[in-house]
C-alpha cells in the first residue's frame, strides 16, 4: 500500500509544480511533457479534473423532424458543411460538454464552445508537426487561461488553447491546428439551407438540463468582470460586446456585433481583401435566461468572400434578403443564391470567429477595430 501510494505522489507532483494556479489541490495523473512549453506553466488554472466536463466522442444526430421538436427555431448552432455534407451542433449541448470529437465525409474535426469566452471553434483534428502525423481527440482538460477552455489531446496529452487552436504545453508545444470554416446560425436558418442536414441530439449518454443556461445574465454588457478572468479588461469595447474576427496576413481586425447588427450588412476591405458581413436578427442568446428559449435576441453574423468569377459584389439588406447591387440576386445568410440571375452560386466563407470582446483583446491586444 505505501508503494502505490509513493508511486501515485511522484505522478502528480509534477503536476503541482507545473500548475501552480491549483486552488483545488487537484490530484491529476498528466503525463505531459511539461519540459515543453509556450507560456509560464502558472497561467494555466486548474479547476477540475480532465474530461469533468465530458466531451462527446460518439454523437448521435437527428434529422430535421427530430430536431424541430425538440429544439426551437431560434436555437444558436455551430454549422459545419463539408463536402456538401452539413450537420449542426446546438450550443445548448455544447454547453455542458464544450467538445464534439465528430468527422463528415472523412474529414475529422472537433466542434468547441467555451461559454465564458463565447468561443465556438471547429478544427481539423489531422495535424502535421515535425515531420509527423496525428489524429488527434480532444478532451477538456479542466484547466483554463485567460478565462477559456484549454484542451487536451489524448494521443500525446498536450495542452491546447481552445481560443488559438495552438498547443501551448507538451510534446505537440507549438503545433497550430488548421480551422474548419462554421457558421453560428439558428436553426431555422440552417435547415433552411440544408434541408437534408443532421442536428447534433440530446442523446449523449449523460444527464443534463440541455436547453439551460447555468451562466444567468453573463453577456450582459453591464458586465464588467468576467469570470474566472484574472487579467486586466481591456476598456476599448465592453467585455462583452460580442465581435466577430477575420484575419488575413496574420494580422486581426475586430467587428463589434452592435455595429454589425445596425446595419445588417457591412462591406469592408482588409489589407488589400475585400469582406462582407450579413446580419439577421432572430437567433437568441445562450447566456442570457436560464430558459435560453426565452433569452434576448443577438442575431446572427456570417462572413464572406464577396468575389465571383474574379468580379467583386457589394451588398445590402432589403426585405427579401441580401442582394447584390450587380445583379439584383437575393442571397441567404450561409451566402447561398436563392434567387436571380447567380440563384446556385454560393459565397466562399470566410473564417472567423464570434467571441467577446474582453477575451479576444487578452489574446490579440493589437486587433484594429471597426469602426464607421
Amino acid at each position: 500500500m505505501k508503494a502505490k501510494t509513493f508511486t501515485l505522489f511522484l505522478l502528480v507532483i509534477p503536476f503541482f509544480m507545473s500548475a501552480q494556479n491549483n486552488p483545488k489541490n487537484l490530484e491529476v495523473d498528466w503525463k505531459t511533457d511539461i519540459s515543453k512549453h509556450a507560456v509560464p506553466l502558472n497561467e494555466f488554472t486548474a479547476l477540475m479534473k480532465p474530461d469533468g466536463i465530458p466531451p462527446i466522442d460518439s454523437p448521435k444526430f437527428w434529422e430535421k423532424g427530430k430536431a424541430t421538436e425538440n429544439y426551437f427555431e431560434h436555437e444558436p448552432v455551430i454549422a459545419v458543411k463539408i463536402k456538401g455534407e452539413a450537420k449542426a451542433y446546438p450550443l445548448s449541448v455544447l454547453m455542458y460538454h464544450e467538445i464534439v470529437n465528430d468527422e463528415i465525409s472523412g474529414v475529422p474535426f472537433s466542434a468547441t464552445y467555451c461559454p465564458l469566452c463565447n468561443a465556438a471553434l471547429v478544427f481539423d483534428r489531422h495535424l502535421k508537426f515535425n515531420d509527423k502525423e496525428y489524429l488527434l481527440d480532444f478532451g477538456v482538460s479542466g484547466m483554463l487561461r485567460n478565462s477559456d477552455l484549454v484542451m487536451w489531446d489524448r494521443q500525446t496529452e498536450s495542452w491546447w488553447q481552445q481560443f488559438l487552436g495552438e498547443a501551448l504545453a507538451g510534446e505537440l508545444t507549438g503545433a497550430q491546428l488548421e480551422i474548419i470554416p462554421s457558421m453560428l446560425i439558428s436553426l431555422a436558418e440552417f435547415f433552411e439551407s440544408y434541408p437534408q442536414g443532421l442536428v447534433l441530439s440530446t442523446e449523449t449518454g449523460i444527464s443534463r438540463e440541455y436547453g439551460t443556461n447555468p451562466y444567468t445574465s453573463y453577456d450582459n454588457l453591464d458586465n464588467k468582470q468576467p469570470r474566472l478572468f484574472h487579467g486586466q479588461v481591456d476598456d476599448r469595447l465592453p467585455a462583452m460586446e460580442r465581435v466577430i474576427d477575420i484575419e488575413v496576413n496574420a494580422k486581426y481586425k475586430i467587428y463589434p456585433m452592435s455595429e454589425i447588427s445596425k446595419k445588417q450588412v457591412v462591406n469592408d476591405s482588409f489589407e488589400g481583401e475585400p469582406v462582407v458581413f450579413f446580419h439577421t436578427q432572430k437567433t437568441v442568446s445562450v447566456l442570457d435566461e436560464n430558459n435560453i428559449s426565452q433569452s434576448k435576441q443577438i442575431g446572427s453574423v456570417t462572413v464572406f468572400d464577396p468575389r465571383l468569377d474574379d468580379k467583386l459584389f457589394t451588398f445590402k439588406k432589403t426585405n427579401k434578403g441580401f442582394v447584390d447591387s450587380e445583379t439584383g440576386s437575393v442571397w441567404s445568410i450561409t451566402g447561398k443564391c436563392v434567387s436571380g440571375k447567380l440563384k446556385g452560386k454560393e459565397l466562399r466563407p470566410v473564417p472567423h470567429g464570434n467571441h467577446f470582446a474582453f477575451a479576444w483583446f487578452a489574446f490579440h491586444p493589437e486587433s484594429e477595430i471597426y469602426n464607421n
